[in-house]
């Protein structure tokens, strides 16, 4: 494997520690290499918090009594381009330019208008050699989330939801009705960890009663989000209890009640879900989970609002009931637990 390539794949799995917690920041993760030893490592590890190159650099001068002069004569992988903007830390670029490091090999630009570029040409002006596109693909498919809400101003969209094998999503009178078993269960708690959001319907907020929380994995729990035109819902629901910020978008109101965040819609009837990802890109949300009911799934997907399917497949057969929604996309792979099977599919990239 060449050199860069090992050591950005390095980057790669550093960065992929602050997953869920940097957001509306993407995944960063930087290397420092003297003479083909790794002397420094760092990623973002929140948001608000050093950036990768910064926490990397620091581990040097930390571990190095000639720290200033391992720096002049080593490499700095970085997954991102360093930003060369102030925004809630200085810039990056700059600080590789203060302490003169030669050569910056990096994964992908950023695409963020204040970056794209920018931090590459100011390193390169300061006669830094600049390496770009090292594993590119797999830099800017780590950052997916981060480059959808740049580049498409809407956050990154995640469907999922069960139906049987004979593919019914549920019983015909709406009922609670599990369809797939423990480890999924799991599995999901853990995708929530990682998304900022989680949206249903009214009709899976009444009928299940859903807390919409990581109770069966370690995390932080998203943010919830839930469509209610009329306000029908009832308080005592597990959406209400404030435990996490909760939006309700509705006709009725614009509201705040402690962390229960109503948004009226001027129009209810058509461009509902652009215009519910636009407000929850204006609130800085940078990935959403669709876990609600049919009617909810389907409203995505036909106005082609999505980016992947995450289908589960259990051993149930209903013969009868409410269909799964129809959806065609770029086939993953497919998984097996336990009794069940995980599909997965994307949207083509054209969307």
């Amino acid at each position: 494997m060449h050199l860069h390539e090992k050591y950005m794949h390095r980057c790669i799995e550093l960065a992929a520690l602050g997953a869920g917690s940097v957001s509306p920041n993407p995944m960063v993760g930087a290397v420092i290499v003297h003479q083909g030893l790794i002397i420094g490592e760092g990623y973002h590890q929140q948001y608000g918090q050093a950036h990768a190159e910064v926490n990397a650099v620091n581990q040097v001068l930390a571990g190095f009594n000639n720290a200033k002069e391992l720096l002049k004569g080593s490499i700095i992988y970085v997954s991102l381009e360093p930003c060369a903007h102030y925004g809630k830390t200085p810039p990056c670029a700059d600080l590789i330019i203060k302490h003169q490091i030669p050569k910056v090999v990096v994964g992908c630009r950023d695409p963020f208008e204040q970056v794209d570029g920018k931090g590459i040409e100011k390193l390169t002006a300061a006669g830094i050699e600049v390496i770009s596109g090292v594993l590119e693909a797999e830099c800017q498919w780590q950052n997916r989330r981060f480059f959808t809400r740049v580049q498409k101003h809407r956050p990154y969209i995640i469907l999922k939801w069960a139906q049987t094998n004979d593919g019914f999503f549920a019983q015909s009178d709406k009922s609670q009705f599990w369809i797939t078993g423990d480890q999924s269960r799991r599995l999901v708690h853990k995708w929530r960890s990682e998304e900022d959001a989680i949206l249903i319907g009214k009709n899976t907020a009444a009928i299940d009663n859903p807390q919409l929380n990581v109770r069966y994995w370690s995390g932080k729990s998203p943010k919830r989000v839930i469509i209610d035109r009329t306000l029908e819902l009832k308080h005592d629901l597990n959406i209400y209890d404030q435990s996490v910020e909760t939006l309700i978008f509705n006709e009725v109101k614009t509201d705040v009640k402690e962390k229960i965040k109503y948004i009226a819609l001027e129009d209810f009837k058509r461009f509902v879900p652009q215009y519910i990802l636009f407000q929850l890109y204006l609130q800085d949300i940078q990935s959403v989970i669709i876990e609600g009911g049919a009617h909810t799934l389907n409203s995505f997907i036909e106005e082609g609002l999505w980016d992947e399917a995450r289908i589960f497949i259990g051993e149930a057969v209903l013969g009868q009931g409410i269909k799964a929604p129809n959806i065609t996309g770029i086939a993953g792979e497919e998984l097996l637990l336990r009794t069940d099977r995980l599909k997965l599919l994307f949207n083509k990239p054209a969307n």
